[in-house]
């Protein structure tokens, strides 16, 4: 099982998940979104897997500097993907494949526990 943390190294929460996955011995792999960008392929998938309202952070720094139009345009799935791969840091950090299918938003220690040992 290949499992992949997206999200950007200053982040405190990939920070946090990063430590926690190198803590448990949790092989995997990172990506990083401003050095790498977002893929748009696994961009549709994350949206599929958990649709544009957790995956759109709209308590950021970034998304509070956007001008209304901008955040209106995030208004629909199409909008909001545009968004996000025109500015990968409103989306919410860390995404993780678990390589299985299956994607989570954000850090929860206890849930991850459960996936990183299936």
């Amino acid at each position: 099982m290949a499992i992949t943390l997206y999200g950007i190294p200053n982040c405190d929460t990939v920070k946090k998940a990063r430590a926690w996955l190198a803590g448990e011995s949790v092989a995997h792999a990172f990506h990083d979104f401003k050095k790498s960008g977002v893929p748009p392929a696994q961009l549709d998938a994350w949206l599929k897997a958990v649709g544009p309202e957790r995956l759109l952070n709209r308590q950021g720094t970034t998304w509070r500097k956007l001008d209304a139009a901008a955040q209106a345009r995030a208004g629909d799935t199409a909008g909001a993907r545009a968004l996000m791969l025109d500015q990968p840091s409103v989306i919410k950090r860390p995404v993780v494949d678990w390589g299985d299918g299956t994607v989570t938003v954000g850090f929860d220690p206890a849930d991850w526990s459960l996936r990183a040992r299936t």
